[in-house]
C-alpha cells in the first residue's frame, strides 16, 4: 500500500487510516491490523486526554485544542461529545470520519474530511481496544478522542461516527450448482471457513470470478468500500492469509486492492460467496511478495458482507 502521511505514522499505533492507502501489501485487503500499545494507560494518560477539546461543527472537519506538547504512554480513548443517533454494537460496520495531529506541535497528520468516511467493523482485531471499548455503546454523531504512542511521537485523533450498520457474518443466499469444472472445490465449515481441494490441472491464464452463494444485495461498485471475510491460497493448495483464522472481517476501498479483486468484484452482489483465481499479472506479478512467491496463481474465496 502506498500510505498517506497519516497512514504512516498511524501504522504503529493505530492503522485506522490505511484503508486511505495504496502501495502493495501481500494482503490482499489492504488491510493492515491494528497494531495499538499493549500497555495500560495510566491515570496520567487519562487527564491528558480529558483536557484536550473538540470544537467544529457536526460532520465538519474538527480543531483538536491541546497543550503541546501532547503525550500518553499507553493508549486511551474517551467520548468527547455524545451522538444521539443509533448505537453501535459490537460487529457493527461504522463509518468514521477522522482527523489525526501530531502530539508534539498539532501538525495535521490527515483524515477523511472532505472525503469518503472509512468503514471499519466494531469488533477486537478491526479496531483498537481502548477505541472500541468507547466505540461500542456510542450512539451515531458522537465524537470520541484517541491517543496512542506512535514511533517517537503521540497521535491524537478524532474521530467521529457517521453512521452504524448490522452486518451478516458469513455469506447468504442461494448456493450456485453449475460450477464449472477445472476449478478448486470449496467446502464451508459449519461456521462459514471454506478450505479448498485443488485440481491437477495447470492454472487458467485469464482471471475466474465464480460465484458460489448468489446473494441478494446491490451489485457492487467501484470505488466502494467492501467489508468481506476471505481466504487465500496458492495455486498448489498452500495457505497465505485467512480473516477467518484472524476472527475478524476486513473492510477497505476496493480501489486498494490488486487488481484480480477489484475486476473479480465488481459487478458481484453484497451477499455473495465468490471463487476468485487470479493470474500473476492481476495479482502480485513475478516478484516474491511477503509469503507469496513471484508468479503465483491465487486462490481467494470471498464473501461479501456488505458494499457502501
Amino acid at each position: 500500500m502506498r500510505r498517506t502521511a497519516a497512514a504512516t505514522l498511524l501504522a504503529a499505533s493505530l492503522v485506522l487510516l490505511s484503508a486511505c492507502s495504496d502501495d502493495t501489501s501481500a494482503d490482499p485487503s489492504a488491510s493492515a491490523s491494528p497494531s495499538a500499545s499493549a500497555a495500560t494507560a495510566s491515570a496520567e494518560d487519562v487527564a491528558a486526554l480529558e483536557a484536550v477539546t473538540v470544537t467544529g461543527e457536526p460532520g465538519a472537519e474538527p480543531t483538536l485544542d491541546f497543550e503541546q506538547p501532547f503525550s500518553v504512554s499507553a493508549d486511551v480513548a474517551r467520548v468527547a461529545e455524545p451522538g444521539d443517533g443509533e448505537t453501535v454494537e459490537e460487529g457493527h460496520q461504522v463509518m468514521l470520519n477522522i482527523v489525526a495531529v501530531l502530539g508534539s506541535d498539532g501538525s495535521s497528520q490527515g483524515g477523511t474530511y472532505g472525503a469518503t468516511p472509512q468503514a471499519y467493523v466494531a469488533e477486537p482485531g478491526n479496531v483498537p481496544d481502548a477505541l472500541l471499548d468507547v466505540l461500542v455503546g456510542a450512539q451515531v454523531g458522537a465524537r470520541l478522542l484517541y491517543a496512542s504512542p506512535a514511533q517517537d511521537d503521540t497521535v491524537l485523533m478524532a474521530v467521529e461516527i457517521m453512521s452504524t450498520e448490522a452486518i451478516p457474518t458469513r455469506a447468504e443466499g442461494t448456493a450456485v450448482t453449475d460450477i464449472p469444472e477445472g476449478l478448486p472445490t470449496v467446502t464451508l465449515a459449519e461456521d462459514g471457513a471454506p478450505s479448498i481441494e485443488t485440481v491437477d490441472a495447470e492454472p487458467p491464464t485469464e482471471l475466474v470470478a465464480q460465484p458460489l452463494i448468489q446473494g441478494a444485495g446491490a451489485p457492487v461498485e467501484s470505488g466502494q468500500t467492501l467489508t468481506v471475510q476471505y481466504s487465500g491460497w496458492l495455486w498448489d493448495g498452500t495457505p497465505f492469509d485467512s480473516s477467518w483464522e484472524r476472527g475478524a472481517s476486513t473492510s477497505f476501498p476496493l480501489g486498494n486492492v490488486i487488481q484480480g479483486w477489484q475486476q473479480g468484484l465488481v459487478g458481484q452482489t453484497v451477499g455473495s460467496q465468490v471463487l476468485l483465481v487470479v493470474p500473476p499479472d492481476l495479482g502480485y506479478g513475478d516478484e516474491d511478495t511477503s509469503s507469496i512467491p513471484g508468479g503465483s496463481t491465487l486462490i481467494f474465496v470471498v464473501d461479501i458482507l456488505s458494499a457502501s
